[in-house]
């Protein structure tokens, strides 16, 4: 049974912030059906990690809602080699446009964070109140300590202020708007723009980075578009809410199902010189599900969908 609605986008102001990004963009193509008056803003207008620029933007705009989308976001590489941006960058993105938000009176906050905010090692499927339990996986601990912190100030706002703040973390994303650098990809955009090259050049095999045997979960980021919008409409809490689609599937299992979907029939070799990150990430999605969303596609339409839109 779906909740009733305790925001109404209808006729608000809503701002996305990193509407250029994959899930900024994805939140801009949903919202277009909610009847409400979207507005954005380039970098180029307004550097979000400059509390002054946030400020000054928010108090002139006075949005209604926030979908809080933008971030510094890449894959193991990435991680590994940018520590300092990935951490300063996040935090201080997030910190100005919390507090701007609070200054400004806006009535409804989302923060997009990601699964990564748990521990390496946490029970599965992962349920919220997994987070801060143990150790975080090194790979990526400087993008999820910075995650971490946004959700703390959504609870320290609403604790102290009474701001409708909520933070949804989503599982692993594609779809429409995804990174397809292979120095900053994470490994479905890496594994389709691998096997299509490997395919277009006739190649015998396929590299793919690790042992093949983690486990992880994917969602596309219309359908955590989707689920977004709907918590924004009907949760007002101060835990975070999981956002995923509830199935997994081994790396080795997804490099097999992006080469038969780009049609790549050459061989796979596991390089295990390369990190695996965390063994297993499966969200426990009991929640999301329990307020009135469970829409999720099925991993081979929507990487046939994305494939055809990417490369096709």
């Amino acid at each position: 049974m779906t909740p009733s609605p305790v925001f109404n986008l209808s006729g608000k102001k809503v701002w996305v912030a990193g509407h250029r990004g994959m899930v900024g963009g994805a939140l801009v193509r949903r919202l277009a059906e909610e009847g409400c008056d979207l507005v954005t803003v380039g970098r180029d207008q307004v550097d979000l990690v400059r509390q002054s620029a946030v400020e000054a933007w928010l108090a002139s705009e006075k949005p209604d809602c926030i979908f809080l989308a933008a971030a510094k976001v890449g894959g193991i590489q990435a991680n590994n080699t940018r520590p300092a941006e990935f951490l300063y960058e996040n935090m201080m993105i997030e910190a100005n446009i919390i507090h701007a938000a609070h200054q400004v009176g806006v009535k409804k906050l989302v923060f997009l964070g990601s699964t990564c905010i748990y521990p390496k090692m946490a029970p599965q499927p992962i349920p919220e109140h997994a987070l801060l339990t143990g150790p975080l996986e090194p790979t990526n601990e400087w993008y999820a300590i910075a995650k971490i912190a946004g959700i703390k100030l959504c609870q320290a706002y609403r604790r102290q202020y009474g701001c409708d703040f909520i933070a949804a973390q989503p599982t692993n994303l594609y779809g429409p708007g995804d990174n397809y650098d292979l120095e900053s990809s994470h490994v479905l955009p890496a594994l389709l723009r691998k096997a299509h090259e490997a395919k277009l050049s006739g190649a015998a095999e396929l590299v793919v980075w690790g042992s093949g045997s983690p486990r992880r979960e994917f969602l596309h980021v219309d359908d955590l578009a989707d689920a977004v919008v709907h918590l924004a409409k009907v949760y007002s809490d101060e835990e975070h809410v999981n956002v995923g689609s509830g199935s997994e599937i081994t790396i080795k299992e997804l490099a097999e199902l992006v080469c038969a979907t780009v049609g790549f029939q050459g061989s796979l070799r596991f390089d295990v010189s390369k990190p695996d990150g965390t063994p297993r990430k499966l969200s426990d999605v009991s929640k999301l599900h329990s307020l009135g969303w469970n829409q999720a596609r099925p991993l081979q339409v929507g990487l046939t969908q994305t494939y055809q839109s990417a490369f096709g």
